[in-house]
């Protein structure tokens, strides 16, 4: 296991070369715009698979099957969920950001209150973008190729990820991302698609031979449950509980976070970060844009087929198997043995012990092809911010083809400062998937709290908004340093998600109190970035000339059956 043969190698090889001399092609760097945004040309598939691609990166790929493999299959309501959350987004936050022509979420905010909450915003998105997205993302590429070629420092491998990923990022900006991108969710679907099958066919059998071998497993106790009985958490007992997406309150995600943890990470990932939104203002107009985010929305829900599924194939095929050969060390420096020590190996395994050769290189092109694409989406979403919310503010006089000088010095910096995060992924969380998300709902509430308020509520003004942001990043860091070290155990044992919509609450009280009691926001912010009623019935009219299904409103209703038909399967 671990070996690739001749073929496999160059498969990686070509696609590795050829990918970087596309994204090269593709460049449009004649002017800020263009480099930043894609020039606002990408029509709706372009959009939407592009985010896509970015948003189920080999983190994510890799993080999904290391749930399942611990039978926590409801990890699927994330994915789920984001077609909620992509129609809310269409409906009501993307014509603010089209209309309003902005290059970053931070300029959006300083809009509609004042430039202090976009300097606070713009800072907090680029450090969430190298510890979170970028760091994961050459995480899952050191497993991997740590893996294959053991012979390499995983220094040197982690250089030469970030290296490939910015070689197109660096001349081309968001068209040669989003145009890579597009290849790379092709190749990462089908990859998906193969891995899923040879699972099964190594199985011996379908959806139901999955489900009897699942149930009798846990009847005759071969699940590891140790890491979720030493942390109090739900043990499913047959297969259906297992695929059962509404847990009990003990779960790791447990049934109430749908109505609060879960959607407010939604809010925050899809609505108001960067890395995500920055594919849609690329959009050519506000219809592209919309049609673009549902279909974002619709290519998630297969996730659970062939990227969630996986995991609970590999939990039956390979729950004993040895890979102490593998030499991978645990953060206490011993050496794993097997999967329930250490499950973000999980997806690697998987790959090196049922794909032939030629097939096997391909689906590991497509895996370092979806690390690339989120790397190189948050090397540029994050030098857009640093430009256009800082340079960009500090000398004014700077030409456009100076700006994007800047961006590409930023990106090299912020290529190092994500390969010097690695490391410490383990340190934090033996779980991915749980670093992303916990990282994400201690740091998201504020922003969620300023963008929805500032959307909804004419009251809100600048002084509520950077309150609110400055309060609640102060309890989020005082919540996390009480984890690691143990201050409050009461706080300590909340569910991270709970943590996350209690500092939710508190920011909307903060900020509401506080503009309450200071002066409102100009007159000019509150009638040209806050949501009205009479917008609706404009739209209404508008939406009158268009053929159903040019309609995105007809669109969503259409997607939203599809959603409640797959989740209400699994429900």
């Amino acid at each position: 296991m671990g070996e690739l043969q001749t073929l496999d190698l160059l498969v990686i090889l070509v696609y590795l070369v050829g990918i970087i001399i596309y994204g090269i092609s593709k460049s449009k760097r004649s002017s800020s715009e263009d480099y930043f945004l894609g020039g606002r040309t990408m029509t709706w598939p372009i959009v939407g698979i592009a985010l896509f691609s970015a948003n189920i990166s080999s983190s994510t790929l890799v993080g999904l099957a290391s749930d399942a493999f611990q039978t926590d299959v409801s990890v699927y309501n994330y994915e789920w969920y984001a077609v909620i959350i992509l129609i809310f987004f269409s409906i009501f936050f993307l014509p603010f950001y089209l209309k309003s022509g902005v290059y970053t979420m931070p300029e959006f905010l300083e809009r509609r209150y004042d430039s202090r909450s976009r300097y606070y915003f713009s800072f907090i998105t680029v450090v969430g973008n190298v510890l979170v997205d970028t760091a994961a993302g050459l995480y899952v590429g050191k497993i991997v190729l740590t893996l294959l070629f053991p012979q390499l420092d995983s220094t040197l491998i982690l250089v030469l990820l970030a290296v490939a990923a910015a070689a197109y990022t660096i001349p081309g900006g968001l068209n040669s991302v989003i145009q890579t991108e597009v290849i790379q969710a092709v190749l990462l679907i089908i990859g998906s698609c193969l891995l899923t099958y040879f699972a099964f066919d190594r199985m011996g059998g379908g959806w139901s031979a999955m489900m009897e071998n699942l149930d009798a497993m846990l009847a005759n106790g071969d699940v590891n449950f140790d890491k979720k009985i030493e942390a109090g958490q739900y043990i499913p007992q047959t297969s259906d509980d297992v695929f059962s997406l509404v847990r009990p309150s003990n779960d790791k995600i447990p049934g109430w976070s749908l109505l609060t943890g879960i959607p407010l990470l939604g809010f925050y990932f899809w609505a108001n970060n960067q890395f995500m939104v920055q594919r849609v203002l690329g959009a050519k107009d506000l219809n592209h844009g919309r049609w673009g985010a549902l279909f974002a929305g619709l290519l998630k829900l297969p996730v659970i087929f062939i990227m969630v599924v996986p995991g609970v194939l590999a939990l039956i095929l390979f729950n004993t198997l040895d890979i102490s050969s593998l030499n991978y060390e645990l953060t206490d420096g011993s050496i794993c043995d097997d999967l329930s020590d250490c499950p973000n190996l999980t997806y690697p395994v998987l790959l090196f012990k049922l794909l032939p050769t030629g097939v096997l290189g391909l689906v590991v092109a497509g895996l370092m092809a979806a690390m690339m694409s989120s790397v190189s989406a948050t090397f540029n979403s994050a030098s857009t911010l640093v430009t256009m919310d800082f340079v960009k503010q500090l000398k004014p006089s700077l030409t456009s083809k100076q700006l994007v000088r800047s961006g590409q010095i930023t990106t090299l910096i912020l290529v190092v400062l994500a390969i010097l995060w690695v490391p410490f992924i383990e340190t934090v969380s033996d779980s991915l998937w749980e670093y992303l998300q916990t990282v994400i709902a201690y740091t998201c509430p504020p922003a969620v709290s300023t963008f929805l308020l500032g959307l909804f509520w004419k009251r809100a003004n600048g002084t509520g908004s950077i309150v609110s942001l400055l309060i609640g990043f102060g309890l989020a860091i005082f919540t996390i340093l009480s984890q690691i070290f143990g201050w409050i155990e009461p706080i300590n044992a909340i569910h991270f998600l709970a943590k996350a919509s209690w500092l939710f609450v508190i920011c909307v009280v903060i900020h509401v109190v506080v503009s309450l009691a200071t002066a409102p926001s100009p007159a000019e912010k509150v009638a040209e970035y806050t949501y009205r009623k009479t917008l609706f019935t404009e739209e209404t009219e508008e939406l009158k000339s268009l053929p159903w299904y040019k309609n995105y409103r007809y669109l969503a209703v259409i997607l939203l059956i599809i959603t409640a038909i797959i989740v209400g399967s699994f429900w």
